[in-house]
């Protein structure tokens, strides 16, 4: 297995207000403290970005945003740009969950826009895939997610590329309480390190894949022991301070194990 960045998002789409996400933040720091073989993410709404910014400083806790404008700056009414996140300390930004395609209609074009803006100011973008249910029964799960790999990747060059995070959610499992087998997760994150390669080489080697829907603490051991899974994006299961925490720490032991550290 090779030597990869180990990653564990929390994606808290429309909860908290910045009071809630201020006294979250005091109760999860104090519980993954000492973990030092993870990064880290914690994507809240935009609204409690700053409050997290003052909380998280100089912890362990890396800041991340659920969405940005394809745009620099301009006459994007309700928008909000990159350089803005950076503002509030951000550094990851998730980009094309399969909620936004479906609700806001955002297409692979719109999200290949957003992850070029996100690397030219220097954030990690989180780039989400994933099939829904007819489509995996009909056989195409590999290929749609392959396609929004590619789509989304384009015109990227090599090194930009491995700058990039990409998370595979299956949407039949976002939020249903069904989880891919780590088998499945496992094949669908293969298929996707296949398609890095065959723009990258070798160095896709490097690019953290995770798989998100209906992350648990009870399964996330299962789940990245696997060599293409190299984390998870949690949802639900991100909105408890002291269930995500333990939800990390059960991550954490077993990838010091799988790497030897």
């Amino acid at each position: 297995m090779a030597n990869r960045r180990r990653v564990i998002a929390g994606n808290w789409k429309m909860f908290k207000t910045v009071s809630e996400a201020e006294n979250y933040a005091v109760k999860f720091l104090d519980e993954v403290k000492d973990v030092t073989d993870l990064d880290i993410v914690l994507c809240a709404p935009f609204t409690a970005l700053y409050a997290l910014k003052n909380e998280l400083e100089e912890s362990i806790v890396h800041l991340g945003a659920q969405n940005m404008a394809w745009a620099d700056q301009g006459a994007y009414t309700g928008e909000i740009s990159a350089q803005m996140l950076l503002d509030v300390a951000c550094t990851y930004v998730i980009l094309g969950h399969s909620e936004r395609r479906e609700m806001f209609g955002e297409t692979d074009e719109e999200i290949a826009k957003k992850v070029q803006q996100a690397l030219a100011v220097g954030l990690t973008p989180i780039v989400c895939c994933g099939e829904n249910l007819s489509l995996r029964e009909e056989g195409k799960a590999v290929e749609r997610v392959q396609g929004q790999v590619s789509r989304a990747l384009s015109g990227l060059a090599t090194e930009d590329l491995s700058r990039v995070i990409i998370a595979y959610e299956p949407i039949w499992a976002i939020g249903t309480g069904k989880t891919a087998s780590s088998k499945d997760a496992q094949e669908m994150c293969a298929a996707i390190r296949t398609t890095l390669t065959e723009r990258m080489g070798r160095a896709a080697e490097q690019v953290p894949i995770l798989y998100g829907g209906s992350v648990k603490a009870e399964n996330i051991a299962e789940l990245i022991t696997e060599p293409d899974v190299d984390g998870a994006l949690v949802g639900g299961a991100s909105l408890d301070p002291l269930g995500f925490a333990q939800l990390i720490k059960n991550a954490g032991p077993l990838v010091a194990r799988v790497e030897g550290i």
